[in-house]
């Protein structure tokens, strides 16, 4: 008779050990989320660590450098850069995922639909390559001129051109899937469309969309920053990282702190996402890490 020996629990050592090869084996994965980490949780506590109102203006402390007024500074109208800066984060941060959502949603239903009926293929993908003409700048432009500024209205008009590139990316996967096996099977068996889409093709696409939304995310959050630098899309009243540069572009010469902090944030919220986006994509498809 065979006696069954219980597993035996994984000692502190042991799970040391294992985060320690998962460090080694991906670092930039892990630089990536702590930077991000950090980013997302001095956001989130703006309310809470920001030293001032980020719109309250103060004449007599303008340009007034790191030290002698708030952390870091204050711009052409005195008001605290930290604050604004931190205050900045959510924005920009809120604008990345959801653009990256919304992307993702409207490219994986209409990529599903392109790579299994051919008729669809032939009219939605023209639609896409239509799009895909547009600059994405350009057209997201004329989507907030049209509309009324909004925070939302800015993540619909930035969402618009990055759809044709998640679709095109799950219409090559659809149209891989659909012609192995196991496909042809459940089809003989009477599977109806929708069940096979998502029971035997969705899951297919999960891999390479997680990949593709963390780059999503980032584009998003550099053309929210272009969109305010130009003045539109969110209200001149709410800070964002694109605006404070905006604001502090004509006294960069005499205060170039307004600009050097939002663009540090900006540019390392953007790398520490494309590092998370480099590690993810080794971690779900190590042949193709492998093969670099």
């Amino acid at each position: 008779m065979s006696i069954a020996i219980p597993a035996s629990r994984p000692t502190a050592g042991t799970r040391f050990r294992n985060v320690t090869y998962w460090l080694r084996r991906y670092p930039l994965f892990a630089i990536g989320c702590t930077g991000l980490a950090i980013i997302v949780i001095v956001s989130v506590l703006a309310p809470f660590i920001a030293t001032h109102d980020p719109i309250a203006i103060n004449p007599g402390a303008r340009l007034r450098p790191s030290g002698e007024a708030g952390l870091f500074g204050t711009d052409p109208f005195g008001r605290d850069v930290f604050s604004r800066v931190v205050w900045g984060g959510q924005i920009s941060l809120s604008v990345g995922l959801g653009v990256a959502a919304l992307a993702v949603f409207l490219g994986l239903a209409i990529g599903l639909i392109a790579g299994f009926n051919r008729v669809a293929d032939a009219i939605l993908m023209r639609i896409m390559d239509g799009v895909m003409a547009i600059p994405g700048i350009l057209l997201a432009i004329a989507l907030v001129a049209i509309v009324r500024p909004s925070v939302t209205t800015v993540i619909v008009a930035i969402a618009i051109p990055e759809v044709p590139r998640v679709v095109r990316l799950v219409r090559s996967v659809v149209l891989t899937v659909r012609e192995q096996p196991y496909i042809d099977a459940a089809r003989s068996i009477g599977t109806r469309f929708p069940k096979l889409l998502i029971k035997h093709v969705l899951p297919n696409t999960i891999a390479p969309l997680i990949v593709q939304a963390s780059f999503v995310c980032a584009s998003a959050i550099l053309s929210e920053a272009y969109l305010s630098f130009l003045g539109l899309g969110i209200p001149p009243t709410t800070p964002t990282w694109g605006s404070v540069i905006s604001e502090g572009r004509n006294v960069v010469q005499l205060a170039f702190w307004v600009v050097l902090y939002p663009s540090l944030f900006l540019g390392g919220t953007v790398l520490f996402i494309n590092l998370i986006g480099d590690g993810l994509r080794d971690m779900l498809d190590p042949r193709l890490a492998r093969s670099l």
